[in-house]
């Protein structure tokens, strides 16, 4: 028993999943206020599960501190930065709860609405597993960077049959029964989203405005976001190979003509050299055309190398169980 709270489980329990990466200044903030939130659902039992990915500042110590604190805590500190998808994976796998949220760490994602959000899965006459938020701005983006966001929603739900919402974020409440669905999914290079979508279940949008960070700066930079769109697209969606092969066939047909015009021209007018830098010019567009393409069967081919490979998403160097036996150690040694 601790921070007098104590091991009766007969109350259903609420895991919180918190992906860090260098977050020692947030994470207090989202503590204290996942703390009030707990205070409010006294009918629940909190569990919050904290990821260190790779952090390179203070954010494990945070963690250790919390843990020592608070019997809720249970943190997982991995060997090296994995990505959130894989400290997203780690959070699920580790979680108990009857019900599962994940959140970020720099409170764009308000623990002040899972109230609501629980509301909402506990009504009796409610037919949603999931209660998921997505955002209706991006006050404080930059405007290229929402620009680009919303083309790549567009084009994803256009070139896969899972549809993402645009503006969906992470933060959402699962039961457990979608929990154990998404980790079925065995992918290594997983999309999150597109999972959350694919594994189906019925889901409530709760829409909210844009946030700042309450500290910090972004880890996302724009190239992160390119890279992690076109991942997306690849992970869900089998259309840019069919692209690639319906160009090729395009240009086979275009060579084709091209071949019988240059004959015919040099037949009557005897002049097969003129016209070089146009020539040129195409060759130089049909060779991009096929890197292009010869880039996106690398792709596929990348993915399904990595997923041969059978490599562990993440590996842990540190979780909450060995700051108690490091504790009773040094009890012992006393």
């Amino acid at each position: 028993m601790r921070n007098g709270i104590k091991e009766d489980w007969p109350f259903k329990r609420i895991s919180v999943i918190v992906p860090c990466y260098n977050e020692e200044e947030s994470l207090p903030i989202l503590y204290d206020e996942i703390c009030k939130v707990s205070e409010k659902l006294d009918a629940y039992r909190f569990e919050i599960v904290l990821i260190n990915d790779g952090s390179s500042d203070r954010t494990i110590e945070i963690m250790r501190k919390l843990a020592k604190e608070d019997e809720r805590i249970h943190y997982i500190s991995f060997s090296r930065n994995f990505g959130k998808e894989s400290a997203m994976l780690a959070g699920l796998r580790e979680s108990k709860g009857d019900y599962v949220a994940i959140l970020d760490a720099d409170m764009q994602d308000p623990p002040g609405i899972l109230p609501q959000m629980l509301e909402i899965l506990e009504n009796e006459e409610c037919q949603y597993d999931v209660v998921a938020t997505r955002r209706v701005d991006r006050k404080g983006e930059p405007l290229i960077r929402s620009f680009f966001a919303r083309c790549f929603y567009k084009l994803m739900n256009r070139m896969s049959e899972t549809e993402i919402v645009d503006g969906a974020r992470d933060f959402r409440l699962m039961r457990r029964k979608v929990v154990d669905a998404i980790l079925s999914v065995g992918e290594y290079n997983r999309f999150s989203k597109g999972i959350f979508s694919w594994v189906g279940f019925p889901t409530k949008w709760l829409e909210y405005e844009n946030k700042e960070r309450v500290a910090g700066e972004t880890k996302w930079s724009f190239w992160k976001l390119f890279l992690y769109s076109i991942s997306g697209i690849i992970d869900f969606s089998t259309k840019p190979l069919a692209m690639a092969s319906l160009t090729g066939t395009f240009f086979c047909v275009l060579a084709f003509v091209m071949m019988i015009f240059v004959i015919i021209r040099t037949v009557i007018w005897g002049d097969p050299v003129a016209g070089w830098p146009s020539l040129v010019c195409i060759i130089l567009f049909t060779s991009g055309i096929q890197l292009f393409s010869i880039g996106i069967l690398g792709q596929y081919l990348s993915r399904t190398y990595m997923e041969a490979k059978h490599r562990p998403s993440y590996l842990i160097r540190e979780t909450e169980k060995d700051l108690l036996s490091w504790k009773d150690e040094n009890t012992d040694a006393e």
